[in-house]
């Protein structure tokens, strides 16, 4: 157990007690609420860089980084002044603006995948859109998801839905339409003869194998070798439609996403929290035949009178242009191994079995004995181990995802000393 004495969290609780009479469970996205971990979520007053402030004025090195798409930190000053200047000209327009040309073209030029992109204002939303693509280009009308894999809050996805589900107890959510659940079928991450097998007895009407090309909402868990080169010749086998969700990994794994690390191009692919620098963004893209089905081309309607926000556009211009710069990525493998090694000896050391899945800058810590390479093996970690020790962490200074079952992000603002001070929380709170 940790020796530092406990952080005082008065304002914090505070915050809370008001916030649970205004909001269910006190606040606006269940992940925050600290169930999966227990006790009472943490009110974040500032960042910058690394590091995250409470109200209390408590300081943590952040590992959670918005659940992701601060992979340059908090309040960059680039990215602030853009997205200054962008207010200062007008925060939304419900018009075409210049910077969603600016962006549309980076993340084209990123995704040689994707000939033609669509902006929203979420990753659910890009999920949703999607599905309906899909659908409306095959004339099909069932999808593949796998056990664990989370896309969004729409109605056909909220099965088996992976972290935020999981954490909270509820598979499958309240309110969700029976037929939708029965056109989703569901296959085992990194098992392709369960895909095969479910578009073999479902011919002509599966519309879209949906994947995170590396999982992150069952914490991480990489593609086995020949996994998405397997889902790639299925889905052309049996003429589904190849979906890569990319919300997490795209521009996080590599600067193409998951897809340029693996080499494998699917059909249509869902972006979001990077490609915003933090504001709330999301996009879908795909081959132009495709596209050009989205309205006002062709007959599946998708709107969103701030999507293309161009505040958010600026962010996300900005973003990416620092992330175009060289050795970015080569930097952020470097820095994740570092601390994904070194908690692997800490954990070592104090004789704890884990399993440290990482790729990249993305990483989660299994309380588990053996390999975790889809749910089953997720599902049997130590829950009550990895609250113990994020409780800890907490305690050293260190922010860590409040579940079992997310990722850890490293972002380009954490140094080699940020990096090994966690290691050495890391090891003091197993003491």
């Amino acid at each position: 157990m940790s020796s530092s004495s406990p952080r005082k969290r008065n304002k914090s609780s505070q915050l809370y007690a008001a916030a649970r009479k205004l909001m269910p469970g006190g606040v606006n996205s269940p992940a925050r609420s600290w169930r999966g971990v227990g006790g009472e979520p943490l009110f974040i007053a500032s960042g910058k860089g690394p590091r995250i402030w409470d109200a209390d004025g408590n300081e943590y090195l952040d590992y959670v980084c918005s659940w992701g798409p601060l992979i340059l930190g908090h309040a960059h000053p680039e990215v602030v002044a853009a997205v200054k200047a962008a207010v200062d000209m007008g925060s939304s327009f419900g018009a075409p603006t210049e910077l969603e040309n600016r962006l549309a073209q980076l993340v084209v030029d990123a995704f040689p995948s994707m000939e033609m992109v669509r902006f929203v204002s979420s990753g659910t939303e890009a999920g949703m859109s999607v599905l309906r693509l899909a659908r409306a280009y095959t004339g099909r009308d069932k999808i593949i998801k796998f056990d664990g894999g989370y896309h969004g809050h729409a109605d056909a996805l909220l099965v088996a839905a992976g972290s935020g589900a999981a954490t909270h107890g509820v598979p499958d959510s309240a309110g969700v339409n029976r037929s939708f659940a029965r056109d989703t079928l569901m296959a085992q991450y990194n098992d392709l003869d369960s895909v095969e097998a479910l578009l073999d007895s479902n011919p002509g009407q599966v519309a879209c194998v949906i994947v995170e090309p590396v999982a992150g909402n069952m914490g991480v868990v990489p593609p086995a070798r020949g996994f998405l080169e397997g889902l790639r010749d299925l889905t052309s086998k049996h003429g589904a439609l190849l979906a890569f969700d990319e919300v997490i990994t795209g521009f996080r794994v590599a600067y193409g996403g998951a897809q340029h690390l693996y080499g494998v191009r699917p059909d249509i692919t869902c972006l979001g929290k990077i490609i915003g620098g933090g504001m709330p963004v999301g996009a879908y893209g795909g081959r132009r035949d495709i596209m050009e089905k989205v309205s006002p081309l062709g007959p599946m309607y998708q709107a969103g009178t701030l999507s293309g926000n161009p505040v958010a556009m600026a962010a996300g211009v900005k973003t990416l242009e620092l992330l175009k710069k060289p050795g970015v990525y080569e930097d952020l493998e470097r820095s994740g191994a570092r601390l994904a090694d070194g908690l692997r000896k800490a954990f070592a050391k104090a004789e704890v079995p884990v399993r440290v899945n990482r790729v990249g800058s993305m990483m989660t810590v299994f309380f588990n004995l053996g390999e975790v390479t889809g749910w089953p093996a997720v599902s049997r970690s130590d829950k009550q181990a990895y609250a113990r020790f994020f409780h800890q962490m907490i305690e050293e200074g260190s922010y860590l995802p409040p579940s079992p079952f997310e990722a850890m992000f490293v972002s380009t603002a954490h140094t080699d000393a940020d990096l090994d001070a966690t290691i050495t929380a890391a090891a003091r709170a197993l003491s």
